[in-house]
């Protein structure tokens, strides 16, 4: 059997393959509440063999949603419409994830679709809010932030650990921190864009202060069953910013917080960030992060087919691979992904049975 199609436990949690269905927004919801895109969106990714579906980016309050078309875990509402599309993956042969977030100086911008000029912030007139961050330093050519209080970052790892028990009660599997792509904890890791002079600011073990209390509040919310993801940035690509040194190090400190798994991107602090994409172009973080603290890693980054995710797998460079565009392109990635490495056929629907061959 090929690594790729071996299973992985992580704590009481088996997953049946190792190529998982990264997080992507849709911004598609209303007040935070996933509907039937997000439900036909994720369930179609279980019946295409994923051993794990993670949803998109799900704000912790109401203020911490990329745009206002984000989907949310601050509210029972939003609990229970997420329960009927987590057992739809189930029942599909997945597990199912979620990736808890807060967007910081990066939220209230439009969504991507939002039509012709619509860019950066959201004006109030529009169903736009004021943001929060660590510093008040804008994301260039959004609003500026408003610096978070101590009472402020308190609420933060109350909203995450309220929504981690929400989403345990909704039936996923696995929980994802978000700290990478610029957001919220990402910014207080990052010394481009935390400049506080407090506990949270300045040497490392202080600016990672918030994503180690953000774990262990999550890691009791959820419970000792529940494998718990972090997503870093692995670099800022930028001067002075945020490195793959300073990730794994951090990684082993939240891995001793209660996190399992350590899933490596890169960039979205900075506008003026360099970073050159190509195939595979973020598997060399991924790989150093494993190289340096022995965890399980989870590579990501335009890993487009079976055998390129098999072969980051044999050269010991990640635990699992994350997908995210190859999945939009083809929902059944993992079908053809075991077909092109000469698997059998028992990860096929028998709905399907009939394409395998």
């Amino acid at each position: 059997m090929s690594l790729l199609f071996q299973p992985l436990t992580v704590r009481e949690r088996t997953l049946r393959n190792r190529l998982w269905v990264s997080p992507m927004c849709q911004y598609s919801a209303e007040d935070g509440v996933p509907n039937d895109w997000h439900h036909v969106h994720l369930a179609q990714f279980a019946s295409g063999g994923a051993g794990l579906v993670v949803a998109e980016a799900t704000a912790v309050t109401a203020d911490g949603r990329i745009s206002p078309r984000d989907v949310g875990l601050w509210n029972d509402a939003q609990r229970d419409a997420w329960a009927p599309i987590v057992a739809a993956i189930h029942a599909r042969g997945a597990a199912a994830g979620v990736q808890l977030a807060h967007a910081g100086r990066k939220a209230s911008t439009w969504w991507p679709f939002a039509g012709e000029g619509r860019r950066g912030s959201v004006p109030a007139a529009d169903g736009g809010w004021a943001t929060w961050a660590p510093s008040a330093v804008a994301y260039e050519g959004y609003a500026e932030p408003r610096a978070l209080d101590e009472a402020g970052v308190d609420a933060v790892v109350d909203a995450f650990a309220a929504a981690a028990r929400r989403a345990v009660e909704a039936g996923f599997d696995v929980l994802e921190v978000h700290a990478a792509h610029g957001y919220l904890l990402h910014q207080f890791l990052s010394p481009l864009s935390n400049h506080r002079e407090d506990a949270y600011g300045g040497a490392l073990e202080n600016r990672a202060r918030l994503l180690l209390r953000v774990v262990r509040a999550v890691r009791e919310a959820a419970g000792p069953a529940v494998p718990i993801i972090v997503r870093f940035s692995g670099t800022d690509a930028a001067v002075g910013g945020w490195d793959v040194e300073s990730t794994a190090t951090v990684a082993r400190w939240s891995a001793a917080a209660g996190a399992d798994v350590f899933d490596i991107s890169s960039g979205g602090l900075v506008a003026h960030q360099r970073i050159l994409a190509g195939p595979a172009y973020q598997v060399p973080l991924a790989a150093h992060v494993k190289r340096e603290t022995g965890l399980l890693v989870a590579a990501v980054g335009r890993i487009d087919d079976g055998l390129q995710a098999e072969t980051v797998l044999q050269a010991g460079a990640a635990d699992a691979v994350f997908a995210a565009r190859e999945w939009l392109r083809d929902p059944h990635f993992a079908l053809r992904a075991a077909r092109e490495l000469g698997e059998d056929h028992a990860l096929w629907p028998p709905q399907y049975l009939r394409a395998a061959r």
